[in-house]
This record gives C-alpha cells, sequence and structure tokens, in this order.
C-alpha cells in the first residue's frame, strides 16, 4: 500500500498543504474546523508525517538520547538499567520523539559528544554518572538534560529526577538496627557518585543516631564481582584482627547484595542467622536469591517514565519541574 503524502491529505481535507502542515507540527495557528478536517484525513488514509522532512522543517530531530557513561558489561548486566529504559520506552511510546542510546565510553575524539552538540539530537537523559564525566558538561552546556540520580555539579538550566538516597540509606540502616543487630558493615557504590556518597551518609548518620560506629564501610562499585571481592576483603581483614564478622551488612544495591550474599556463605555465615543483609533497588534480582533479598525499593520504571515526561514538557514550552524526588519504600524479605 503506498503512504499517503501530504498533498492527498490537504486535498482529501479541503484545505491546503501549509494548513496539513500546520497541524501535523503542532501549531495553534489553524481554526477548529481546520483542525478537525485535517486530523479526520490524516486518520482515514493513516497519513504518516515524514521524520526527516519535519526535522528539515523544524530543525529538531525528535530523538532524545538515552547516555550511559558506563561500559556495556554493566549495562547490559545490570537490572537497574533495564528498568529505567523499561520506563523511557513506554513514555516515549505515545510521542513523536525516538530513543538514542549511547554508551558513553573512553573516546579521545569525542565522537559521542559532537554528535550530540551538533544537533544530533534535541535533549539527552544521562543516568549513572561519575564525578570524573567530563563530557557530561559539554552536553548539559548546548542540550537540555535531565539527570538520573543527582548530579555532582548543577546548573540552574538542568532537569534532576532521583530519590532521597541519604533517606534511602538511612531506611536500610535502621531496619537492620531495628533486627537487633549492632555490628553493621557496608558494602558502599563508588564514591565517584552522587548516589554512592548519600547512600554511605544516610547509613553513617542512622548509626551515629543509635549510639553505633560502623565496622567498615568498603567500595563495592555497584557491580557483582566488586561487592564480592570486596566482602571477602572486609571478612578476611577481620579475621586477622580477631575480631568477629559484621552480624549485617548493607550493600548499596540489589546486584552488590547478591555478591555479598555469594562471599558470605562461601565463608562458612549464613544469612540471616549469622548475617542479616540488605540492598537497594527492588530489581529482579532480590526475589531471585536463595534467601530473598530484603531492599529498599526504588521506583525505577516511573524515574524513566518521569525523564522522559520531564523534557517533553519542556520540549514543548510547558512548564517541567527543575527537581523531581520520588519515593522509596522497605520491602522486608528473609534475608533480614
Amino acid at each position: 500500500m503506498t503512504r499517503a503524502t501530504i498533498e492527498e491529505v490537504a486535498v482529501a481535507a479541503g484545505v491546503s498543504r501549509s494548513t496539513v502542515s500546520r497541524v501535523v507540527n503542532g501549531s495553534t495557528a489553524v481554526s477548529p474546523e481546520a483542525f478537525a478536517a485535517v486530523t479526520d484525513a490524516i486518520e482515514r488514509m493513516r497519513y504518516t508525517p515524514h521524520r526527516a522532512a519535519r526535522s528539515l522543517a523544524s530543525r529538531q530531530t525528535h530523538a532524545i538520547a538515552l547516555v550511559v557513561p558506563e561500559n556495556t558489561r554493566r549495562f547490559f548486566g545490570d537490572p537497574f538499567f533495564a528498568e529505567i529504559v523499561s520506563g523511557i520506552s513506554a513514555r516515549l511510546t505515545g510521542s513523536d520523539y525516538i530513543l538514542n542510546l549511547l554508551i558513553a565510553s573512553d573516546d579521545p575524539r569525542d565522537k559521542m559528544t559532537s554528535f550530540m552538540r551538533n544537533g544530533g539530537v534535541d535533549a539527552a537523559i544521562i543516568v549513572s554518572h561519575h564525578t570524573s564525566d567530563a563530557f557530561v558538561d559539554r552536553i548539559a552546556e548546548t542540550l537540555p538534560v535531565v539527570f538520573g540520580g543527582r548530579p555532582e555539579r548543577r546548573r540552574d538550566t538542568d532537569f534532576v529526577v532521583d530519590v532521597d538516597n541519604v533517606a534511602a540509606g538511612r531506611t536500610a540502616t535502621e531496619h537492620l538496627l531495628a533486627r537487633g543487630r549492632r555490628r553493621l558493615a557496608m558494602v558502599a557504590g563508588p564514591l565517584t557518585m552522587p548516589a554512592g556518597i548519600d547512600r554511605v551518609d544516610g547509613f553513617r548518620a542512622a548509626l551515629a543516631d543509635a549510639g553505633f560506629e560502623p565496622v567498615a564501610v568498603v567500595e563495592g562499585g555497584f557491580a557483582e564481582d566488586v561487592a564480592r571481592e570486596a566482602t571477602r576483603e572486609l571478612l578476611a581483614g577481620l579475621r586477622a584482627s580477631g575480631e568477629p564478622a559484621p552480624d549485617a551488612i548493607f550493600a548499596a544495591s540489589d546486584l552488590m547484595a547478591r555478591g555479598v550474599m555469594t562471599a558470605l556463605q562461601g565463608a562458612g555465615l549464613r544469612v540471616p542467622e549469622d548475617v542479616a543483609l540488605i540492598g537497594v533497588d527492588d530489581s529482579p534480582v532480590a526475589v531471585a536469591t536463595d534467601p530473598a533479598l530484603s531492599t529498599v525499593r526504588q521506583p525505577l520504571h516511573d524515574m524513566g517514565e518521569t525523564m522522559v515526561q520531564v523534557l517533553l514538557d519542556h520540549l514543548a514550552g510547558r512548564p517541567a519541574e527543575r527537581t523531581t524526588i520520588l519515593p522509596t519504600e522497605l520491602v522486608v524479605r528473609a534475608s533480614s
């Protein structure tokens, strides 16, 4: 079946080609009668605007970039990203925009940034950024950007969708304390990321309020294998100094918590009898471990949808919230 042209839609609607173009491009300079006639013709003829032509006319690409400053192994191996992308995709489905996925890597020629700054996309979503990601500044200088998670350096023009990570760390720690645990350790996310830093701050604050000091805080890199090795080193160090193992561990993500659990079980420690364990995310990992993992739920799908909605509102000239903080929730399972 041959695709209808804009000229054929104009004839069917009894209006000019320019009127059809104005309706398609969202202009309000069209009478209600003409608008109704054009939209009826578009529906009957199943007319689809030619994206390239619309881009040339409006100087818009109708593309939004999702920028992930991680390697492909982490992006495709961490359920955190799957849930975020699911939410982004769900919200974009009903819009005119498409998604460009850009996995940031060390690139001496900076092709990704050049592509974006030179009009390759209309806006960007940036998630999982580190303090060392200098390219983020170059992108945000020229494009509307919404950050999934608080950036280290924020401009007045930036948008942020996040959870209160300090509160998440505090919630997890207070839960372990309420279970009667007193020797708490934390396997933290990267301390080059605001989320990693904030969750440690919440952990330390909750312990201080209860009159305790942490047994240890070790960095686990938001990665299962790194968290596993960090836990093994933590246990070995405590044994070497004649100290007992922690009776509870807060891991900064569910994926990390699975690595922590493997290390604990490998050392002959039972979860939760010997060591209670809690993570963050409430990803599919949390119900796939044995025992099932207690966690602090982040609404990851909602975060993805919200980030897109903020950008769509901004790009359409509608008011958009500069900062959106979504709620977290304690989910108690067998590991604690």
